[in-house]
């Protein structure tokens, strides 16, 4: 056991020397460290979560297991895994637990340290630790922090591009910002792509069947490994388009819609896809009706892609529902279909009143794109009483006002940079 702990203190010295890119929420989250409350830290594997923990603690005196480690699987007396830390680090009351889902009872274990005084962040590629297995044991006792793939500002902070960019630029200086959008779109903004330049095709492929094996088959038992599979590979093609489970069923020849259900809820718990709703006023229309399916990533797309040419409009689309995610405190956001087929590709909701719409369009320079795309947003205004309006496009800014009713149309790059400090 003491092997162990020495093993992984020397794996805490090593990433202590690291040199990393500060992600966006490490002000804010940084001021709550030294409160009471267990951190949880989570996202999709390799996205940076251990970084950003040891980020958080670099100024720290602080013990450090990371239990994705066979040598753990066997330990049922959790004070072994105490005695061990004291013995090795000494008294500390900082504690950092890396990929604790692996622990069984982990969430018992975690309350009790938080009660004796310890703060314990901890860190996990499940998504159900911010759901059961907290809900049930330590409600009003934790704070939650998702880490996904780099941002677009997070990538050019990595890529060395300088970060004073402004709303306005010349012309000319914009191609070099759409050249680097297009390789975001492309690469995604997995950390060690992005800084380290490793070949991202056999990477994401590599990882994609990693979490498959490892966060879905071992963790939940499946025993249909390659229908599994085949379902991944079915949706990471099918990303920002809808589906139901019945259509996944009979398309995928599983034998009940319980096990698609199943299968698909491993895949997002595993933090490979997210599913978004489309919105009604009536739950029981909201529940009947197709969900979207997204990738986290859209390198993990390109790198598992069937087709060679990259769909630009889909892959922009995604990028999109990515950001509102990382945005979403406090907002819920939804896609939008009316019963006559006009649709709207996102709906954000604040409350009780939805606040905005946006659609995601490669290019409006075809006067029929343009009025197919305008007319469904200002339909759906009408009908919701939604005031603002949003056109997010490759390159093209412009306001259209139709009777009074303004829509802005935003390059993606500054959406992506600007629209959240609004």
């Amino acid at each position: 056991m003491k092997e162990i702990f020495l093993s992984q203190k020397q794996e805490k010295e090593r990433l202590l020397r690291g040199k990393y890119i500060d992600r966006q929420a490490l002000k804010t989250t940084m001021k709550s460290m030294d409160n009471d409350l267990i951190k949880v830290i989570v996202g999709p594997r390799r996205a940076g979560k251990s970084v950003f923990a040891i980020q958080l603690l670099r100024e720290k005196d602080f013990a450090y297991l990371n239990f994705d480690d066979e040598r753990f699987s066997d330990i049922t007396n959790y004070d072994r895994i105490i005695k061990g830390l004291n013995e090795v680090y000494g008294s500390t009351k900082y504690l950092l637990f890396d990929e604790i889902q692996n622990l069984k009872k982990w969430e018992l274990f975690a309350n009790r340290l938080q009660r004796q005084g310890y703060i314990l962040l901890i860190t996990g590629s499940n998504s159900q630790l911010l759901s059961k297995e907290l809900a049930t044991h330590l409600t009003g006792r934790y704070l939650p922090h998702n880490i996904l793939p780099f941002s677009f500002s997070e990538f050019l902070h990595a890529k060395n591009v300088n970060m004073d960019i402004k709303l306005t630029i010349p012309e000319t200086e914009q191609g070099m910002i759409l050249n680097l959008l297009n390789e975001f779109l492309n690469l995604g903004g997995y950390p060690e792509i992005v800084v380290k330049g490793i070949e991202p095709r056999d990477y994401l492929k590599f990882l994609f069947d990693s979490v498959i094996l490892k966060d879905v088959v071992k963790r939940y038992n499946v025993r249909y490994t390659k229908s599994l599979y085949d379902l991944a590979l079915f949706l990471v093609s099918n990303y920002a388009r809808e589906y139901s489970f019945t259509k996944l069923k009979n398309l995928a020849a599983f034998k009940s819609v319980h096990t698609v259900q199943n299968y698909v809820r491993y895949l997002e718990e595993a933090y490979l896809f997210f599913s978004m709703k489309r919105f009604s006023y009536k739950p029981k229309e909201q529940f009947k009706a197709p969900l979207k399916i997204y990738a986290y990533d859209t390198g993990m797309v390109s790198a598992l892609r069937l087709v060679l040419t990259p769909d630009y409009g889909r892959l922009m689309e995604n990028v999109v529902a990515v950001e509102l995610l990382r945005r979403g405190k406090g907002k819920e956001i939804y896609y939008y279909k009316d019963k006559n087929g006009a649709e709207v590709d996102f709906l954000v909701k604040e409350g009780l009143k939805v606040v905005e719409l946006i659609q995601v369009c490669y290019a409006l320079s075809d006067p029929g794109v343009k009025s197919r795309e305008t007319k469904s947003l200002l339909k759906t205004a009408r009908y919701l009483s939604v005031d603002k309006l949003t056109v997010i496009t490759w390159d093209h800014a412009e306001k259209i006002d139709v009777a009074g009713t303004v829509i802005e149309c935003t390059p993606l790059w500054q959406w992506l940079l600007f629209s959240g400090l609004k």
